[in-house]
């Protein structure tokens, strides 16, 4: 089964791959650019990861990202626990 989200999250580069090894259960990945890939045992995943204009609300300045996440030979079962515990790596507390 193939599956692809794509969200934008306020988050830098070096927050987002600072995050994303448990993000990911500490699967091995590769990063080349924009392109964050893991291969491995008949599935993979690829993170596109692309820069967009910073948010601005009066003094803040908050770095914005597109994430384009793809899975590849994922169960439904196991697409939807992967992206729980993506999402919950993620998550940002709010007030």
């Amino acid at each position: 089964m193939k599956f692809s989200q794509c969200v934008e999250m306020s988050i830098t580069r070096a927050d987002f791959l600072r995050l994303l090894p448990a993000a990911v259960n500490h699967a091995p990945f590769s990063v080349a650019g924009e392109r964050i890939a893991h291969h491995g045992a008949g599935r993979s995943w690829n993170i596109r990861l692309t820069a967009l204009p910073d948010l601005r609300i009066g003094l803040v300045r908050l770095e914005r990202h597109r994430v384009l996440l793809s899975l590849d030979g994922y169960g439904e079962e196991e697409a939807a626990a992967f992206m729980r515990r993506f999402e919950l790596y993620f998550r940002r507390g709010g007030g």
